[in-house]
């Protein structure tokens, strides 16, 4: 065997000197990034072994400490705003080839960079939030955007990024939750930064008769932005749903237009003439395209008590689009201990949340009360009940109520809540009533609604 020969067969089998060190630094790195976020409390170990990486590849031990912000480092050290950028985006990750020693070292580098910001993004602590804690998490969420190579807001828009995006909205929601609300308000940079949740708008709802001025004007501003996004989706739902069925009563308009020459042709062949190949024909076919024309009502009961309040964003909402749709006479009723009619505002679902008054009780039987009136053509009306159906007194009244509803010939729609997600929880008694009577409560998610109610518009 010559020195070629050796030369070439230590290069195809040996490992790169260095890389099983690197892979002991990474993997300390990431251990002691896990256990800060899963206990939070400091492992002797894992922080000396941290220390000593970070010192050895040359990065300031100011990564390790999770109250400073990723701001803070790069304004000390400006040249790892360039590495930060990018440092978790898919492509990062792709080595050049040849290069694995050097690589080895680069992936070392980029854990204690990626660790820094997990860690100051996803590591919350508990109890009070101040301002300028928000404020500072704003920023390293921010970064971490960037690090994933999004611009600013853009996170959805990345493979993966909507679940992003959407734990950092519950982080957020949480870090606001347990701070001064009203002291974010009344600075308009800070509530500006504030992402819209349905967290946020239900705090900004219960909290709306104490703020005033800059606090008021900033919480509207949010209340409208979630109403506007979430509208967005909404209508998408209810344009995606089923369409208005054919009216066959209707005779069929004897246009060009309507023409069904398929129809024509396939009733008229017995007219067919062998010696003048020619289809003789004595009828004409024409296609029906009328629809339904009688206004239907649309009557909205929906529960505001405080267990209810995605429920009652989501259905404001709602309301306010199908009352949108011609021919739609919609009606929308709030009711705790008691009821309110939101339906002089159903059009503006801004304007409907900001006259709710969120908590209490359930007293169904004095929101009932407000809808029977209502209810002028029970065969053209569909009623939405929507709550948990835990009642502040007895459950039988109103039970008694909606039967009566439902038999008159009203089309009677039970709803446990309606959420993205499509929990509910529901009274047992009233879920196996509502079974017995064939009205069973349908599932908590919004798009099941949207179906049901686009199905009788038909």
């Amino acid at each position: 065997m010559t020195d070629t020969d050796t030369s070439t067969d230590t290069s195809a089998g040996a490992a790169p000197e260095g890389s099983a060190a690197d892979r002991n630094r990474r993997q300390a790195l990431y251990w002691r990034l896990l256990a800060r976020l899963f206990s939070g409390d400091e492992q002797p170990a894992l922080e000396s072994a941290a220390v000593a990486v970070v010192e050895d590849i040359g990065l300031p031990t100011a990564l390790l400490d999770p109250r400073t912000t990723v701001d803070t480092v790069v304004q000390r050290f400006p040249e790892l705003a360039a590495e930060l950028d990018g440092v978790m985006a898919p492509e990062g990750a792709d080595a050049p080839a040849g290069a694995e020693t050097a690589v080895g070292a680069a992936e070392v580098r980029r854990a204690a960079l990626v660790s820094k910001i997990l860690l100051n993004v996803f590591s919350t602590g508990a109890g009070d939030v101040e301002a300028t804690q928000l404020a500072d998490w704003q920023s390293d969420a921010a970064w971490l955007e960037r690090a994933m190579g999004a611009d600013p807001g853009g996170l959805r828009d990345r493979p993966g990024g909507a679940e992003v995006a959407g734990v950092l909205g519950d982080l957020e929601g949480d870090l606001v939750s347990r701070m001064r609300l009203r002291e974010v308000l009344a600075d308009p940079a800070l509530a500006a930064r504030l992402t819209p949740s349905m967290s946020l708008v239900e705090q900004l709802l219960r909290d709306k008769a104490n703020l005033s001025g800059v606090a008021l004007a900033n919480a509207k501003a949010l209340i409208r932005r979630f109403v506007d996004e979430v509208a967005e989706v909404l209508r998408t739902q209810v344009a995606q749903s089923s369409a208005g069925a054919v009216d066959r009563s209707v005779p069929p308009k004897r246009t060009f237009r309507n023409l069904d020459l398929d129809r024509t042709i396939w009733k008229n062949l017995p007219n067919w003439s062998p010696e003048d190949q020619r289809l003789y024909v004595d009828r004409l076919y024409y296609r029906q395209t009328a629809k339904r024309t009688t206004p239907a009502r649309l009557i909205v009961v929906v529960d505001q008590s405080g267990s209810m309040v995605d429920s009652m964003v989501n259905c404001t909402i709602l309301a306010s689009i199908f009352a949108g749709l011609p021919k739609v006479d919609v009606h929308l009723i709030a009711f705790d201990t008691r009821a309110i009619d939101l339906t002089p505002w159903v059009h503006d679902p801004f304007e409907t949340l900001l006259r709710t008054k969120l908590g209490g009780g359930n007293d169904g039987p004095v929101a009932m009360a407000m809808a029977r009136p209502k209810i002028t053509s029970p065969h053209d009306t569909a009623m939405v009940w929507i709550s948990d159906f835990y009642e502040f007194g007895q459950s039988q009244p109103l039970f008694t109520a909606i039967e009566a509803v439902h038999r008159s010939g009203v089309k009677f729609i039970p709803v446990g809540s309606v959420t993205s997600g499509g929990r509910q929880n529901v009274n047992p008694w009233f879920r196996q009533r509502f079974k017995d009577l064939g009205t069973p409560v349908i599932s908590g998610h919004i798009s099941k609604l949207v179906f049901e109610l686009k199905n009788f518009l038909a």
